[in-house]
């Protein structure tokens, strides 16, 4: 067997590395493609059908994302309490529960504690579902099984503009009812799914605990680049179906059908991501995907062609959700060899994420309302904020090369 056989034969995945990676996209699919964007094309019926008032429903979507904060940064401490494995079983079935609840909309205080809810059992799962799998992969499939795992919110991104329409001919309740009793199902289907805490095959080398000092620095830029790279996605995901529909004087049909559109693009992003970043690096893979985010948020700011809003939308609608393998496997590049320090740097960037997407969008949407509406101005803010952090990785890793052939 030649070497190019013998690697490939490493990194075939067996029955339980392709279970954890169907467990992981069950896991992302209920935390955050249910969890937060099936609430988008709800929002006009719970006005509508005098749940809540609007000013009221921009609240309930805003505890999903405080929510979402508090469990990015309790994450860690819990799973210091449980195995890994209990608690992503938990948290799938506390997210489960929320959706029932909501059902029920006893007050406006009940509403906002499970979407609060919902959105912390969101939060912790993403901090754990991939560094609880990741070491239990092989290294050359680890950018596939990522993007594989992240698939679950471009699945959650798709339904939000197809399945979820389709419940609400059931009833707003009965809508519900039906996406608590698919994340029931999806936590079933994951539950024996997850792999135990230590990979099967630990190394019996030292463990790094704490990266080198030239590599904290890099780090520490990628988590403000994850900020950034939030407040430029927010403006999208607020504004992009009121822009093509009242913005771009299309109509409401036009709009749901650009959101159909932004999801159909989001179910392949994280895989073609990760299996971009198997072939060049997570680094060069991070730069073109900012590349592009900067270019297609900026071509939505000055132009209102079809084409073009239309391109801009499929690359937005695939880089949301295959940038989160990007930055993980990133982490990875830069801690090869410490699994917990690994664990903490994810925490850190998910947390930074979510953080400045709570921030943008209450900034943006102050923005939108004091410019009278100007979708331009929101849009430039975004496309701003991800040229900042291409330009931010550049200088960095330009920096840190320079400083290793030096040395």
């Amino acid at each position: 067997m030649n070497r190019t056989s013998a690697t490939a034969a490493m990194d075939r995945l067996d029955g339980a590395a392709w279970m954890a990676t169907l467990a992981g996209m069950a896991g992302s699919l209920v935390a955050v493609g249910l969890a937060r964007f099936a609430y988008t094309p709800l929002v006009p019926s719970l006005i509508g059908e005098h749940w809540f008032s609007a000013a009221d429903a921009v609240t309930l979507g805003a505890a999903n994302f405080a929510g979402y904060l508090a469990g990015a940064l309790l994450g860690r401490p819990l799973a210091s309490r449980l195995p890994n494995r209990a608690l992503l079983r938990a948290l799938m079935l506390t997210a489960s529960l929320a959706f029932i609840a909501c059902a029920y909309p006893l007050s406006l205080g009940w509403f906002f504690g499970w979407r609060f809810v919902s959105g912390l059992a969101g939060g912790a799962i993403m901090v754990l579902v991939a560094t609880t799998i990741l070491p239990h992969i092989p290294a050359g499939r680890r950018g596939f099984v990522s993007g594989m795992i992240f698939l679950g919110i471009g699945l959650g991104i798709a339904a939000s503009g197809t399945a979820v329409p389709a419940l609400m001919r059931l009833g707003l309740r009965e809508t519900w009812l039906g996406l608590g009793g698919l994340s029931l199902l999806l936590t079933a289907l994951s539950w024996f799914g997850w792999p135990p805490s230590a990979p099967p095959q630990a190394t019996t080398a030292a463990p790094v605990e704490h990266a080198p000092r030239h590599e904290g620095r890099v780090l520490r830029s990628l988590y403000a680049e994850y900020a950034l790279n939030a407040l430029g996605l927010v403006p999208v995901m607020l504004l992009l179906v009121d822009y093509v529909a009242r913005g771009l004087n299309q109509g409401a049909d036009v709009g749901a059908l650009c959101w159909v559109l932004y999801g159909v693009a989001s179910v392949a992003g994280p895989v073609v991501a990760g299996t971009l970043a198997d072939r060049i690096g997570y680094a060069a893979a991070y730069r073109i995907a900012l590349l592009l985010q900067a270019v297609a948020v900026a071509a939505l700011a000055v132009s209102g062609q079809p084409l073009v809003v239309g391109t801009a939308t499929v690359v937005l609608g695939a880089l949301t959700p295959g940038v989160v393998p990007l930055v993980l496997g990133r982490i990875h590049e830069l801690l090869p060899r410490s699994p917990s320090e690994q664990r903490a740097a994810w925490s850190r960037a998910t947390t930074a994420f979510a953080l400045f997407q709570a921030l943008g969008g209450y900034g943006y949407s102050s923005l939108f309302a004091h410019s009278g509406g100007n979708y331009a101005a929101v849009f430039l803010c975004g496309a701003v904020a991800l040229m900042v952090a291409l330009g931010t990785d550049i200088a960095v890793n330009a920096r840190r090369l320079r400083r290793r052939t030096e040395g």
